[in-house]
């Protein structure tokens, strides 16, 4: 992270494609969510459930973890443990130089971008190609996801156009490039080839399940299937959080899943991988790894911040978040962005490195509303809150501003005064205009938007009468 959560966000405010592009959210990912969990009665009942199964996971991981890899052992999979980005990088790098391989494809992985994986094999001499279109549009232009969904929700096709006639100048310089379909098809076009030559495929997991030592992937372009079973050898990289205990488990997660975060029933291709192809087979890999990351996860599980371990990756929060709604995933600085970023990478790197992202949070409560596994996020982003304050991180003049305020809610008689006061000054400075446009001392927020006026009434004030009717 080179610069602030603040600077990032001032200029991601101010980036007026950015903003258009984010303007598109509302309709297409919430709307579809909202008619998906319309259409499904049992939602809340199979969150609720999801939830409890999800933290008996968790209770007793390291037995599931230990289950898993017998059973996909069994099936022939290779596993291997990885405690660190670096010994997952070495592995999985490692891996592939033994097999002489030179071109390898990938299916979109966040515990990929986590790690840094596509650098890491570069710097070993190998070709990487990512396969989703919207990590293979983000790596065409040298960016970071900034959706864990939609990597490249951030960009309209102008953005992308430049892009797509550098990295594919053998194709006729005239082509139209400007419908959607103009770039699927190319990118098919594209890819195909690539699929066809690569050495060696790398996926994630968006499951993985004990009972069978299977690994479950989800995509909408089949891109995960054609990166998994075309090549020699396939690896699976993931956390070691993604386990479920059976097959009836891993479906409960995808009733939820699609539901969630595109709106869909389920996605349009939901693949099961266990093993490599069968003596006699003549589909899939002649090798499969799985490589498991721990990465702090161990010690996530041991303390207060657990429940982000249930965290399926749908991107809900993300979508309902109006924060992220404003300035996008690339102003958090970091691989995961909005509500789950903000409690997950303080878990990952120290909250002594991310103490600016917790703060981009109004505790509206939406993330926690939507979040289909239940996890509070709310609760533990505040929790993150008075970590960072308790160590010591932030800007003097803020923390000297929340000391201030501590001490006046802790005396409600001046607190009332001061909130009373403080009402009827804004309301003078908006005019009657309902809002105000300017006002010293909060450019962050009058800067790109106007500051609603009160009404003149505080709600202590309120209560305080309401209480004395009932009186």
């Amino acid at each position: 992270m080179t610069n602030s959560f603040r600077t990032r966000a001032a200029k991601a405010l101010g980036d007026e494609g950015l903003q258009r592009a984010l303007a598109n959210v509302p309709g297409g990912f919430i709307v579809k969510r909202a008619k998906a969990r319309a259409k499904l009665a049992e939602f809340d009942a199979l969150r609720d459930e999801a939830a409890a199964m999800k933290r008996h996971v968790l209770d007793n991981l390291h037995g599931y973890l230990a289950a898993f890899i017998e059973n996909a052992e069994k099936a022939g999979a290779k596993v291997h443990l990885a405690r660190t980005p670096e010994e997952a990088n070495g592995i999985i790098t490692g891996i592939l130089k033994a097999r002489g391989a030179r071109r390898v494809t990938k299916g979109k992985s966040m515990v990929s971008e986590e790690i840094e994986l596509n650098a890491a094999l570069e710097r070993a001499g190998l070709e990487v190609v990512e396969t989703d279109l919207g990590e293979y549009i983000i790596q065409l232009r040298g960016e970071k996801p900034s959706h864990i969904v939609a990597p490249a929700i951030h960009l309209s096709r102008k953005d992308i156009e430049p892009a797509f006639r550098e990295a594919h100048a053998a194709l006729p310089a005239g082509r139209r490039l400007v419908e959607k379909a103009d770039f699927v098809n190319e990118a098919r076009a594209v890819l195909r080839e690539k699929f066809r030559s690569a050495d060696a495929g790398i996926t994630g997991a968006n499951l993985l399940i004990a009972e069978s030592g299977s690994t479950v992937l989800v995509t909408n372009e089949g891109n995960g299937d054609l990166t998994a079973s075309l090549p020699k050898t396939h690896v699976v990289i993931s956390s070691i959080g993604k386990i479920v205990p059976t097959r009836e488990d891993a479906s409960l997660i995808l009733r939820l899943l699609a539901r969630s975060a595109t709106g869909q029933e389920i996605t349009s291709y939901t693949s099961f991988f266990t093993g490599p192809k069968r003596d006699g087979g003549i589909d899939g890999p002649e090798e499969m790894h799985i490589v498991l990351l721990d990465n702090n996860r161990s010690e996530i599980l041991a303390g207060p911040f657990s429940d982000i371990l249930r965290c399926i990756r749908c991107g809900a929060c993300l979508n309902h978040c109006p924060v992220f709604g404003a300035v996008g995933g690339h102003a958090y600085g970091g691989v995961y962005p909005g509500p789950m970023g903000e409690v997950l990478s303080p878990a990952l790197h120290g909250i002594g490195e991310t103490s600016d992202m917790v703060d981009a949070c109004t505790m509206c409560g939406r993330c926690g509303e939507v979040c289909p596994m239940r996890i509070p996020l709310p609760m533990l982003i505040r929790k993150w809150r008075f970590r960072a304050f308790e160590e010591g991180h932030g800007k003097p003049a803020v923390r000297a501003g929340l000391k201030a305020w501590a001490w006046l809610a802790r005396h409600p008689a001046l607190y009332a005064l001061a909130a009373a006061a403080g009402a009827r000054m804004l309301k003078l400075l908006a005019a009657g205009k309902g809002a105000i446009r300017r006002l010293p001392g909060l450019s962050g927020w009058t800067g790109v938007r106007d500051l609603p006026a009160p009404e003149g009434r505080t709600f202590t004030g309120i209560f305080r009468k309401t209480r004395g009717r009932k009186s």
